[in-house]
């Protein structure tokens, strides 16, 4: 029998920027690896300028859209929740289950004020920064992992 993905969530407040860019990330790097899933408290629709910056480095969100934690609540039984802001971390509902929880807390771009290019350099900002975290818990992820006898 095939050994089941461990299921992850990212979560976020409005589910338009940084867990969308977080979900977009895991998938490319270890989708093979892990089932991955994002989710917001108040769902809103996908910043444009999220769509924008993926892009950038060669990752289309089409197909994605802002989805409610409610759709997963007692549904689906996460391996890993990851709450990517402050106001997801305070008000997450209890997941039944979840065998691991981190809370990697960015900034939200979308709450920049400033020119186009200005909002758009936060945005990337925080794209490089999710990137890197993400590289970072799979490089933590292996360490973890019990070698192979030899």
């Amino acid at each position: 029998m095939a050994e089941r993905k461990p299921k992850v969530l990212f979560l976020c407040t409005g589910n338009s920027a940084r867990s969308q860019m977080a979900e977009a990330f895991l998938r490319h790097y270890a989708g093979d690896r892990f089932e991955v899933y994002s989710a917001g408290l108040e769902p809103k629709e996908i910043h444009p300028y999220t769509r924008q910056v993926m892009a950038e480095v060669g990752l289309d969100l089409a197909g994605h859209r802002a989805k409610s934690v409610l759709e997963f609540l007692g549904k689906v039984h996460f391996g890993y929740l990851i709450t990517v802001c402050a106001d997801a971390e305070r008000n997450c509902p209890t997941f039944p289950g979840v065998a691991k929880r981190y809370h990697w807390p960015f900034p939200d771009p979308a709450a920049f004020e400033g020119s186009e290019e200005e909002k758009l350099a936060q945005f990337r900002a925080v794209r490089d920064a999710i990137d890197k975290r993400i590289k970072e818990w799979l490089a933590q992820l292996e360490a973890e992992r019990p070698s192979d006898a030899q």
